[in-house]
């Protein structure tokens, strides 16, 4: 069995490709830099193809010098892209709770697109929804994990307030919404929750696909669309143990049509938000 390749961090690929970029407009090889760095092939091109995750300023600058890159600004803003994605982020305290990379994307995208036809997105569920849907999907008892899975998830959210916080445009689908009734609590507090978040011009908006759209191309699944100022878009698909990403541009397109038709087929940001207000009150 064979280890999963490791996800890499949006600042971690774009310095992967400036680096194969300046490489080559200085005409070299991957043997002409292992040869005027007296390193081997193989070490310049894991730092280059980011096997080697977190290469050092000194590699780097090196690297640089041999290429000949003199601009100053150019240089530094590689320097500060090499020390970020040295960084652990949070999500590494939690790896029992994620099984894949996801967390290191999304805390790095400037815009996210979701639907959700089954449950609430991660971003907008309340604690009372995580600790429900942890104890019901996952059949999860021990109160210690439990909490970790909260925890991780209150985590996540934080994106959203932050100063770099990405624009979130979630479509949830009716049915997400409707099986909330049958915990009125739990009900009250995440549709209420959901309004909120759509009402407060924070960069989020949620719309509810309604029955009346009737089966649509959404049924198939759930899926996230990342997009980044450094990088190309990125689809994942969650499933049961693992997650799967997408990164062709036909594959990303294909969805960022679907999330289009999702909308279109979609209450109103307006009537969604009137909806979710008057599920809460009717809890």
């Amino acid at each position: 069995m064979t280890d999963t390749p490791r996800r890499l961090s949006v600042r971690r690929r774009r310095l992967s490709e400036e680096l194969r970029s300046l490489r080559l407009a200085a005409g070299m090889t991957l043997d002409d830099a292992a040869k005027a760095t007296e390193w081997s092939v193989g070490k310049v091109s894991n730092i280059e193809t980011g096997v080697r995750l977190r290469p050092s300023v000194v590699e780097v600058r090196a690297l640089l010098d041999v290429y000949g890159l003199t601009d100053e600004r150019r240089r530094e803003s590689l320097f500060a892209i090499t020390r970020q994605a040295g960084k652990k982020g949070w999500w590494t305290k939690y790896g029992d709770v994620f099984p894949d990379e996801f967390p290191v994307l999304e805390s790095e995208a400037t815009a996210i697109s979701t639907y959700e036809p089954m449950i609430i997105p991660g971003l907008l569920q309340t604690p009372s929804y995580v600790e429900l849907f942890t104890r019901s999907a996952n059949l999860v008892r021990d109160p210690v994990d439990i909490q970790r899975v909260v925890d991780a998830r209150r985590r996540r959210q934080e994106i959203l307030t932050g100063p770099d916080r990405p624009n979130l445009w979630a479509v949830v689908d009716a049915g997400a919404i409707e099986r909330l009734r049958a915990t009125p609590e739990v009900c009250r507090e995440q549709a209420g929750h959901l309004a909120d978040m759509a009402d407060d011009g924070n960069g989020v908006t949620v719309q509810v696909v309604p029955f009346s759209a009737g089966i649509h191309a959404g049924a198939k699944g759930s899926f996230v669309l990342m997009d980044f100022s450094a990088a190309d878009p990125v689809v994942y698909l969650e499933m049961d143990q693992d997650g799967l990403f997408l990164e062709e541009s036909d594959e990303t397109t294909r969805y960022r049509n679907l999330f289009n038709h999702l909308v279109s087929r979609s209450l109103g940001v307006d009537e969604s938000v009137a909806y979710l207000r008057e599920t809460a009150k009717a809890a």
